[in-house]
């Protein structure tokens, strides 16, 4: 089901997921937050956290919300693994790109960083 703006244009797609939709870009969110999918997949890989750690530190969605986004991930995990390399990828590239700032230089100067 295509949801639209004011102006006619598709915004969102509903999934089988109660709480998750597709925005315009094709990322996974959930509904009526601009939380993306891999962002809590991201953190539960990172940090370990279970849905109720994942709920304490976003006190805004509930657990079914999480729930869904996890069962999400599980059944679109290659999906979502490539998006998480591709983004990775966009850090690393964005990082070559940026000169060090003046304390990372004097640092590296000072043989503190490497």
């Amino acid at each position: 089901m295509n949801l639209s703006n004011k102006w006619g244009n598709s915004m969102q797609t509903t999934t089988l997921y109660k709480y998750i939709v597709v925005n315009e870009a094709r990322i996974p969110t959930i509904e009526g937050t601009t939380m993306k999918v891999v962002e809590l997949v991201l953190e539960h890989q990172a940090y370990g956290w279970n849905s109720t750690e994942l709920q304490a530190n976003h006190p805004y969605l509930t657990l079914s919300q999480i729930h869904s986004a996890l069962a999400y991930y599980w059944d679109h995990q290659a999906e979502i693994e490539q998006d998480i390399q591709w983004r990775l990828q966009r850090v690393d590239a964005l990082q070559k790109q940026l000169k060090p700032s003046n304390i990372q230089a004097r640092l590296r100067q000072e043989r503190v960083l490497t």
